[in-house]
């Protein structure tokens, strides 16, 4: 059968969302995450099916009111379900949903209930899940759904996740996981406050086809100046159009710069839900992305709680690609 990674902008299923609760790291504000979750919620709910998953009954029950969901009361170590979520690519006539390995971008964090998620899921849902030795977070992989790949070097060659292979010995299972023509290494640009070394969906995603939106920098005086428009150099060598995010003006918690960036966007049917940060650029964004996808509804959903934990919308979320129709 042939393999073949989806563009994120197909037909969904339904999105799945793993909520925050006591035992995460949002402890110190989870009224505010939840209220934040909230507003996710509504705004993907109204166009696709979602489901909920968190351990606590109380914080499912809370989301009740919404239509559209489905909940599962699973125990998590985090909320991050891009990068331990099961990852779905197109097998001929079927679907079948990738089970990778799951160490918190390199041993950072405790993983060990977000990396056993996905069978239980699987057993609930009666998906075709198929379990792989390899260390891949759904974050760190972007497709242009006709086998091209754009990822970063420092992400997928970093010795914290797959040290034992070869970067030829990376790209030759990525191929054959997903049917690539192409693998797209990027060596510059990150984002201040992200702890996933570098995720490409911080950093440059496909829109379409033929088309990758970018974070970019416009003030000569931020740190990613620089690192950004060496970035937008290499993605200019692509031969993909490009569509410029610039970057929210700095923002604080703690004293500690916040990881915002627009490239942390969801698709889902028929729209495209955009983290905001009340900043100025919002608006630019969101009109450049709605000019470049003027078939979409595109929505801003403030995401300035979800980056104190490091994370924005995407990170937050994982598509399931529709079963009935390939």
């Amino acid at each position: 059968m042939k393999l073949r990674a989806f563009g994120e902008w197909e037909r969904q299923e339904l999105l799945f969302v793993s909520l925050p609760h006591e035992n995460t790291d949002w402890r110190p504000y989870l009224d505010e995450i939840l209220d934040s979750y909230e507003k996710l919620v509504k705004a993907v709910c109204a166009y696709e099916k979602l489901v909920l998953i968190c351990p606590d009954e109380k914080i499912l029950n809370r989301f009740k009111k919404f239509k559209n969901c489905e909940f599962l009361q699973i125990d998590t170590n985090d909320t991050w379900v891009r990068d331990y979520g099961m990852i779905d690519v197109q097998n001929g006539d079927e679907i079948l949903s990738y089970d990778f390995k799951f160490n918190a971008w390199g041993g950072k964090f405790q993983s060990s209930k977000d990396d056993g998620v996905n069978a239980k899921i699987a057993k609930i849902l009666k998906t075709n899940l198929k379990q792989i030795d390899f260390i891949l977070e759904g974050g760190s992989i972007e497709f242009n759904g006709d086998g091209v790949l754009l990822t970063t070097k420092e992400c997928l060659l970093n010795e914290n996740r797959n040290k034992a292979f070869s970067k030829e010995q990376i790209e030759q299972k990525l191929s054959e996981f997903f049917g690539l023509k192409k693998i797209i290494w990027l060596e510059n640009g990150f984002i201040k406050g992200d702890d996933t070394d570098s995720h490409i969906d911080t950093l440059a995603r496909f829109i379409a086809p033929d088309t990758i939106a970018y974070a970019s920098c416009d003030d000569k005086d931020d740190e990613h100046f620089i690192p950004l428009q060496k970035m937008r150099q290499e993605l200019e060598k692509t031969g993909f159009k490009l569509v410029a995010l610039p970057l929210p003006k700095a923002k604080f918690y703690e004293g500690k710069r916040l990881a915002c960036t627009y490239a942390n966007f969801i698709f889902i049917n028929d729209a495209l839900i955009v983290p905001t940060y009340d900043d100025n650029n919002d608006k630019i964004v969101l009109e450049r992305l709605a000019a470049a996808l003027p078939d979409r509804k595109i929505i801003g959903v403030n995401s300035l709680v979800f980056v104190r934990q490091n994370g924005s919308l995407h990170c937050s979320s994982q598509n399931r690609f529709l079963r009935d129709k390939i």
